[in-house]
């Protein structure tokens, strides 16, 4: 299946994963300041773990949607990306960086949970595979690489979860409850383990 964009879509999702790397770097700063790591690499650490992180949940949806015959393209939300960077100077980041937006005349119960589900399911898959990647660390850049890859994704896979307002938790468990609950306990392990990692 071909994947759908635009121009715009594409200077959304760059300037998102710019505005995101960025309030994660100035983030990141402070907590690892006792590491020898400089900031050209902790915007790297930033822009590969909560870049990839943010990037790939939603292009997740985005590509399940298009598979069931919706327009659905990611839209950044400016105000929200301020406030992520102004934030991280407070020493916490607030981030809605924009939502992948879905237009379809009728979506059923089972499609939209699967739309939803993408977005956590691929954020649980990202975290093991920066586990994989801490475990096989040998330089301290690439260790924190890895484990706040999978920080970062394991949390973001527990929040959008939360079966509550437009978060993709309530789509998901009104469509299948075995199929939450799995992805939940997955989610929840992962970050459990990488919690005791920091």
């Amino acid at each position: 299946m071909k994947i759908k964009t635009s121009e715009t879509e594409i200077k959304h999702l760059l300037i998102a994963w710019f505005a995101i790397a960025l309030a994660f770097t100035i983030l990141l700063h402070r907590w690892y300041y006792n590491y020898n790591i400089n900031l050209p690499s902790i915007f790297a650490i930033s822009a590969v773990t909560v870049g990839l992180a943010f990037i790939f949940h939603e292009l997740a949806h985005k590509v399940v949607a298009q598979r069931y015959g919706a327009w659905s393209e990611f839209r950044m939300a400016p105000f929200m990306l301020l406030v992520a960077v102004l934030t991280a100077f407070a020493g916490f980041i607030f981030a809605a960086p924009g939502a992948v937006m879905i237009s379809k005349p009728y979506l059923t119960r089972a499609e939209s949970g699967k739309i939803a589900v993408a977005g956590p399911m691929t954020n649980v898959i990202l975290a093991y595979l920066f586990f994989v990647l801490f475990s096989l660390a040998n330089h301290d850049v690439v260790e924190l690489t890895g484990k706040f890859g999978m920080l970062i994704n394991a949390w973001l896979a527990v929040f959008n979860m939360i079966p509550f307002s437009v978060l993709d938790g309530r789509k998901v468990l009104a469509w299948d409850k075995g199929v939450y609950g799995v992805v939940l306990a997955l989610a929840i392990a992962v970050l459990v383990v990488s919690m005791g990692m920091v």
